[in-house]
């Protein structure tokens, strides 16, 4: 424990950072840590901890000096937004259940092999640059007998052929060529030698306990969230307060409660006439409750995380309550003086849908709360003595907390949960947040069934899954779970089943790669020695679980056949023997390599540029 500037900092059980570092050092791995003040990161307030917030004085991402003098990390609902639930980079390298993803992870490698060759001439002068045409550059490094060069062709369209040094190179558009002797090709960015998995999800129902002693035939209990103002620390003032300031990032939820007394001459209420109310809000969603029923949500987007609600409601004569929940889902965590990014409500008006009467109500005495009363009760733990148990689960409802207990999975195969179904709201396990879900937040974009990284990053490029919930797959670490008896909490926030809950375990369906004649040699095989370079490229397939062998070829094909992983097709020409090959070569093994030539095959098609293309299951 670390206490600076009289804040305490925790270090204990999974934020021991010391044991992290030494755990990463033991596989062989380096940690870059990222001491701050800033982390950005997709890290929650970009890493920073909401008390710097209230430091006379401070700024954010400036060279002020009180901030300066601060850092840390604040653990917890960490992820960054705001509307990010959770976080992972889905191009990453290892993806979040800790399995290399590939062809990422391997070609990533092999670039840093290559350039690894040229490292002693990396670091001992700097390059020269020169001119191969039109989007076409070559920067050498020269340093007595060391020799290393980079051929670009930056042209996102178009493939090039250019001479250097006297010898002839093909670049395809977009790529760069690794000449480890400045004559010698070892890598070209756009040809992946690496093998692609192809990973699924098979389903399994979850294993619920209706033994429990708290739990009924369901295997489920339950406990109701209080709507509006439930706590003794709840607090009243005039007006509208900003969210992060009020709740100093203590939990994603404040209530917002106004109790008025209607006598039915309002002029809101004239003639009869149904009234609408008016909320605004910085965001980044909100629940509008009239009389502790629920009235209707809304949301901001990423873009713009606002919220505008117009809802029809009913008052009723005497006294009425209007509670709003307002959330944040994950602080802003980038851009100069992010810290400036409010979040709550803003306006609050009642209006005649019959004669646009509008009377505003913001400026009233609000009651306010910080929290939920589970969250005060510790029911993420599931220890609570309050949880319910009745024959009849509630549904489809509201502001409901939902506990079950649980026997893990079969197997090693990693865990999620699928969500698939539900509202919004966060899950526990054995007292671990799992994060935020929000499987109703549908992803909007544009997405193309082709992907083509090709060009400047944009964060519209290669959009994926638009038009369907952003994320259901919700990661839990083998690590947290025992064999039988584990706890899993929910907090739904709008209203699900959660009988529909179930696992869903990771595999990996098969594997595939494909290598044509013009690849390079795989990089472990390259030697500056000309009498020792292979003839050619190798295509090369492995297991990704040691105790696992290739047990079968889905596919194989040498010639110019189309295609990706999991869809591929044959071409107008084909070896005939390119299964047979293929399979003598791989069944039985762990991994295997075939050279991919017409020494192997044959020739389909003189004159065409071939390519082998396999798919393969492992076992």
């Amino acid at each position: 424990m670390l206490r600076f500037l009289n804040q305490q900092y925790d270090f204990e059980g999974r934020k021991d950072l010391v044991k992290f570092v030494k755990l990463v050092g033991a596989a062989g791995l380096y940690v870059h840590i990222r001491i701050g003040p800033y982390v950005c990161a997709e890290w929650n307030y970009g890493g920073f901890p909401v008390w710097l917030h209230f430091v006379p004085g401070i700024k954010f991402r400036t060279d002020n000096e009180p901030f300066k003098y601060h850092g840390g990390t604040n653990f917890g609902r960490t992820t960054g937004g705001p509307f990010i639930s959770t976080s992972y980079d889905y191009d990453a390298p290892i993806d979040e259940y800790g399995l290399v993803r590939q062809p990422n992870w391997g070609h990533l490698r092999e670039v840093h092999k290559a350039i690894k060759m040229c490292e002693e001439a990396l670091v001992s002068t700097e390059p020269a640059v020169s001119s191969l045409g039109r989007n076409l550059e070559a920067t050498v490094y020269k340093s007595g007998s060391q020799c290393c060069a980079f051929l670009a062709n930056v042209d996102t369209q178009s493939d090039a052929t250019v001479t250097f040094n006297g010898n002839t190179y093909h670049l395809p558009a977009w790529s760069v060529s690794i000449l480890p002797d400045c004559k010698n090709v070892v890598l070209n960015t756009a040809k992946i030698n690496s093998v692609t998995t192809r990973p699924s999800f098979s389903n399994q129902p979850l294993k619920v306990d209706a033994s429990a002693s708290e739990a009924f035939d369901s295997g489920w209990s339950w406990i109701d969230e209080p709507v509006g103002i439930s706590k003794d620390n709840s607090f009243a003032k005039l007006g509208l307060s900003e969210q992060i300031n009020t709740t100093a990032d203590q939990s994603d939820y404040l209530w917002y409660s106004l109790s008025t007394d209607i006598k039915g001459d309002e002029p809101f209420l004239e003639n009869g006439s149904e009234t609408v109310l008016h909320v605004e809000s910085l965001g980044h969603a909100l629940h509008v409750f009239i009389n502790k029923k629920l009235a209707g949500s809304g949301r901001g987007g990423k873009g713009n995380s606002k919220v505008s609600l117009e809802i029809p409601i009913t008052l009723v004569p005497g006294k009425n309550t209007i509670d709003l929940l307002s959330l944040t889902v994950g602080l802003q965590h980038y851009g100069a003086f992010f810290e400036t990014k409010g979040a709550g409500v803003t306006g609050v008006k009642l209006e005649s849908q019959k004669n646009g009467i509008t009377v505003d109500i913001s400026s009233g005495q609000w009651t306010y709360q910080i929290g939920l009363k589970g969250e005060d009760l510790g029911l993420s733990s599931g220890s609570s003595s309050q949880w319910l148990s009745q024959p009849s689960l509630p549904k489809n409802k509201p502001l409901t907390w939902y506990k079950t207990t649980f026997d893990a999975p079969d197997g090693s195969d990693p865990v999620a949960l699928d969500f698939t179904g539900f509202g919004k709201g966060e899950a526990w396990i054995n007292g671990q947040s799992i994060g935020r879900y929000w499987p109703s937040y549908i992803a909007s974009g544009h997405c193309t069934a082709y992907c083509n990284y090709r060009g400047a990053y944009r964060s519209s490029k290669c959009l994926k899954n638009c038009g369907k919930p952003s994320q259901t797959l919700y990661h839990v670490p083998q690590s947290w779970l025992k064999p039988t008896g584990n706890t899993l909490v929910l907090f739904e926030e709008i209203g699900s089943d959660p009988t529909r809950l179930s696992f869903a375990l990771k595999q990996i369906e098969s594997v595939c790669a494909h290598v044509s004649e013009s690849h390079p040699p795989p990089v472990d095989m390259w030697s500056s020695d000309t009498k020792l370079q292979i003839s050619g490229p190798v295509l090369s397939l492995e297991c990704p679980s040691p105790n696992q062998i290739i047990s079968s070829i889905k596919f194989a094909s040498f010639g110019t056949p189309l295609g990706t992983c999991g869809s591929f097709s044959q071409g107008q020409c084909r070896s005939q023997n390119a299964l047979s090959t293929v399979q003598k070569a791989c069944i039985g093994s762990k991994s295997c390599s075939v050279q991919v030539s017409i020494k192997a095959f044959g020739d389909p098609c003189r004159g065409k540029t071939k390519s082998l293309a396999v798919e393969a299951s492992c076992e």
